[in-house]
């Protein structure tokens, strides 16, 4: 397939290794990267013959991915060289998803000359994240990796310093900072209050959807989607197994199970369950191919 990507296809390690020895060390400050199918191999692979990457397989449809994100990001700029993050936009580059096998996103892989090590789907504490990254930093250590430094613009080796950095949104920090903590109400607050100053603001708007989600989802039992299965016409039952299929990533066994619902329903439940659908169809967006039949079986149902 012409132009994908394929790790076992890189048979000479040794060709990437020089390409590596020849290629400049990553500009200082720039250690976050979005990577496409054309630069997969000289920013991904080659790159990780000089340091570690994190390749971040994401997509705005995921939930998590809005969650995990900027957490990554601040370590690697925290970092200051010691480690590269890579995204990858699964939506925009599925053949790099389909090689490297990728059933769920958001998904965390590390690569280390030329190696593709196992590392996470999902989001993870900051505790728990923060001692991954130290793995991956003690195995770039252990291959050879100049762990901990930055390369210089002459391939010599010099000590990490500190990376100027753009003065950040602080109403943005501060909501980031309360995800990190897991404080989703806070988050959602600080969302709101950049919203009420900034109507159209789609990407903060969004934000705001994916917090309210995590909110709901976070005080939820798992076995409830069992219970819901034993009461069907329970509406709160139903619509907390919904969220926890979407937050699960299976959009369209939340789509069935509230479309059902919605077909059986009386007038008072059916404004609700509408509601929590567009919501959904919102998150996906319009492009995600399950949202187009799922909006017209929304249509015939009510009308």
């Amino acid at each position: 397939m012409s132009g994908a990507v394929d790790l076992a296809a890189i048979q000479a390690r040794a060709e990437a290794a020089a390409r590596a020895a020849e290629a400049p060390a990553p500009s200082v400050g720039q250690y976050v990267v979005d990577i496409t199918e054309s630069t997969f191999q000289p920013e991904v692979l080659d790159r990780s013959f000089q340091l570690p990457v994190l390749v971040e397989l994401s997509s705005a449809r995921a939930a998590g991915s809005a969650q995990l994100s900027p957490l990554l990001e601040r370590l690697a700029r925290e970092s200051g060289g010691s480690w590269m993050l890579a995204h990858i936009d699964v939506d925009a580059n599925p053949r790099i998803a389909q090689a490297l096998q990728v059933s769920a996103v958001p998904t965390v892989f590390a690569v280390i000359n030329g190696q593709l090590l196992p590392g996470f789907q999902g989001v993870l504490p900051d505790a728990e994240l923060r001692e991954f990254v130290r793995a991956v930093l003690a195995a770039g250590q252990e291959a050879g990796l100049a762990g901990g430094t930055v390369p210089d613009g002459d391939g010599d080796v010099a000590p990490a310093q500190a990376v100027p950095e753009e003065p950040e949104d602080p109403r943005l920090v501060a909501a980031e900072d309360a995800l990190e903590q897991g404080d989703y109400a806070l988050a959602a607050q600080h969302y709101q209050e950049i919203l009420d100053a900034e109507p159209a603001n789609a990407q903060v708007a969004m934000a705001l959807r994916q917090v309210r989600l995590f909110e709901r989802v976070e005080s939820l039992d798992p076995a409830l989607a069992a219970a819901a299965d034993a009461t069907p016409d329970d509406l709160q039952a139903q619509l907390a197994a919904a969220d926890l299929a979407f937050a699960s990533n299976d959009a369209t066994g939340a789509f069935d199970r509230l479309l059902a619902l919605l077909a059986r329903s009386g007038p008072e439940d059916r404004e609700t369950i509408r509601e929590r659908l567009l919501e959904y169809f919102e998150l996906l967006g319009s492009d995600d191919p399950r949202v187009a039949p799922a909006r017209r079986e929304l249509a015939r149902v009510l009308f």
